[in-house]
C-alpha cells in the first residue's frame, strides 16, 4: 500500500503544477467548466503534466453535472469522439492498394475511436480509475434509455477488460483483523445473503470453519471489486441456515472435507461484465488446497433467482411442462403462508422439483446458454450441476425467488476444463445422472393442485 500511495501522490504533484501552467486552478475544480470542451482539449494533445491537470478537472467538471448534463455528455462521446470517417476511409484503401505492414498498422490506429484515448488520459489523473468506474456506473444505467449509448460502453468494457485483468488482481483474505473500512464496505456489499451487522459478519468470518476472501486492485485503494464467503463443512450442503445459524457450533480442526462458496457478490457496479468471479474461484480454491490438503469436494450453494419467474410466464402461456398439475403448483406459491404446512410443502416439493431440473436442463435464452443467471456464471466456469435442494432458503427473497430452491454445483478440478469446453463449445448444461432423471419425472399431464 505504501508504493500506491507513493505513486498517488506523485500523480497529484505533477497534476498541481500542470493546473498552474495552463490556468486550470480557479477555485473549485471543474467548476463552471464544460466536460464536453474539455475532453476535445484533452484529446487534441497536451503536455503529459498539463494533460493529468486537464483529465483532473475534467473529471470533476463531469461529477458537477445533472442528470441532463451526463446525458449530454455521453451523447458527445457516442457521436463526436469516434473515429474519422475521412481518415479511415483513405488509410483502408491505401492498405488494399498495397497490403504493406505500415499500412495495416496505420489503419488499426485510425480505426479506434477517440473515445478510447479520452479514457486513457482520463485513466491519468489522481483517482482516474475509480471515477471512469464511477462513470460507467453512470453510464449503464442509461443505455436501456438511449440506444446511441452501447457504443461508448463497448470503449469502456474494452479497456476495462486489459485495466482489471487476472495480472493486477490482489488476493487477500478477509477476516477479524482487516481494518474496519473494508469490513463496512464487506457488510454493504453482500449481494445474496444480507449480513446483519458486525456480530453477524464476524460470524462468517472469524471462525477456524470459515474463509471471505477478495480481490482488490491496485488503482482501487481498499475498494474490494468481488468477494466470496466459504464454509469447511463435513459435507455437501442442503441448505442455507445451518451455514449461517447464529449459535452453530463451528467444525473442529482437521474435519473439513468440502470448501463451499456460499455467496459471491460483485461489489463495483461498473464494473459489470469484467469477469472476475472465474478467477476467484480457482484461485481460492487452490489457496484451501494449499492450507488443508485433506479438503476433497468444493461445490457451491447457489440461489436459484430466475426459477418463480420462469414458473409464472410459463403458467400464464400454457407452456409450463406438467400441464394443469403443474400450473396448479405454480399457482399455490402465491397463496400467504403456503410455506408453514407441511403437507403442501411435501406436495410443492413432489411437482417443483422435476420442474426445477427442468429449467436448468433445458430453459434457454435465444442463443442457447441458460436463463438462469448463476447458472451461465458456474456452467460457465466448468462446474458441474450437482444436486437440487428443496426448501434450502426460507427467507422472504429466497421464497419468492425460488420457492426456497438451491443448488450445489460441483467444481471437480479434474474435469474443470472439460465442463468448461462442453459448455463453450456446444452450451452443453453438465449435469449429474440424479438431475437427469429428475427432469423426466415431470408428468405430461394430470389433475391440477388446488390452492389451500
Amino acid at each position: 500500500m505504501t508504493s500506491t500511495s507513493f505513486f498517488r501522490d506523485l500523480l497529484s504533484t505533477i497534476s498541481d503544477r500542470g493546473r498552474t501552467l495552463v490556468d486550470l486552478g480557479r477555485g473549485r475544480q471543474g467548476s463552471g467548466e464544460d466536460p464536453v470542451a474539455l475532453g476535445h482539449r484533452l484529446v487534441s494533445g497536451q503536455g503529459e503534466a498539463s494533460g493529468v491537470a486537464l483529465a483532473a478537472t475534467l473529471l470533476a467538471a463531469y461529477r458537477e453535472q445533472p442528470d441532463a448534463g451526463k446525458d449530454a455528455f455521453f451523447a458527445a462521446l457516442a457521436d463526436g469522439f469516434g473515429a474519422d470517417p475521412d481518415a479511415l476511409a483513405q488509410a483502408a484503401e491505401r492498405y488494399l492498394e498495397g497490403r504493406q505492414p505500415e499500412d495495416a498498422a496505420t489503419l488499426h490506429r485510425l480505426a479506434e475511436p477517440r473515445r478510447q484515448e479520452l479514457l486513457r488520459r482520463l485513466n491519468l489523473a489522481p483517482g482516474g480509475t475509480a471515477a471512469l468506474v464511477d462513470m460507467r456506473r453512470d453510464l449503464l444505467r442509461r443505455l436501456k434509455a438511449h440506444p446511441e449509448f452501447p457504443i461508448v460502453d463497448r470503449d469502456f468494457e474494452h479497456l476495462f477488460t486489459s485495466w482489471f485483468n487476472r495480472g493486477f488482481l490482489v488476493l487477500r483474505r478477509i477476516d477479524w483483523q482487516t481494518p474496519a473500512a473494508i469490513l463496512e464496505k464487506i457488510i454493504r456489499y453482500e449481494a445474496v445473503h444480507e449480513i446483519g451487522g458486525w456480530e453477524d459478519l464476524r460470524r462468517r468470518i472469524d471462525p477456524p470453519d470459515r474463509r471471505l476472501y477478495a480481490f482488490f486492485h491496485p488503482a482501487l485503494v481498499d475498494e474490494p471489486l468481488i468477494f466470496v464467503e466459504v464454509a469447511l463443512t463435513a459435507g455437501i450442503p442442503e441448505a442455507i441456515g445451518p451455514i449461517l445459524a447464529d449459535k452453530r457450533r463451528p467444525l473442529a480442526q482437521g474435519k473439513a472435507s468440502t470448501a463451499v462458496f456460499y455467496s459471491i457478490s460483485n461489489c463495483q457496479a461498473g464494473l459489470r461484465g469484467i469477469s472476475f468471479g472465474n478467477f476467484l474461484i480457482k484461485q481460492v480454491v487452490e489457496e484451501l488446497t494449499r492450507e488443508m490438503p485433506a479438503l476433497r469436494t468444493f461445490v457451491t450453494l447457489s440461489p436459484v433467482p430466475g426459477f418463480r419467474r420462469w414458473l409464472t410466464s410459463n403458467a400464464e402461456r400454457g407452456t409450463l411442462p406438467g400441464g394443469k398439475a403443474s400450473a396448479g403448483a405454480a399457482a399455490i406459491l402465491d397463496t400467504p403462508g403456503w410455506q408453514e404446512d407441511e403437507a403442501t410443502r411435501n406436495a410443492l416439493r413432489s411437482a417443483l422439483m422435476p420442474l426445477a431440473a427442468q429449467y436448468f436442463l433445458h430453459a434457454k435464452t435465444a442463443d442457447g446458454r441458460p436463463i438462469d443467471p448463476v447458472a451461465r456464471f458456474h456452467l460457465g466456469n466448468g462446474a458441474r450441476l450437482e444436486r437440487i435442494n428443496w426448501f434450502a432458503d426460507t427467507g422472504d427473497s429466497g421464497l419468492a425467488a425460488s420457492a426456497g430452491i438451491m443448488v450445489n454445483y460441483l467444481y471437480d478440478t479434474a474435469a474443470i476444463e472439460a465442463n468448461h469446453e462442453a459448455y463453450a463449445n456446444e452450451r452443453t448444461v453438465v449435469a449429474a445422472a440424479g438431475i437427469r432423471k429428475l427432469a423426466r419425472a415431470v408428468p405430461a399431464s394430470g389433475p391440477a393442485l388446488q390452492s389451500a
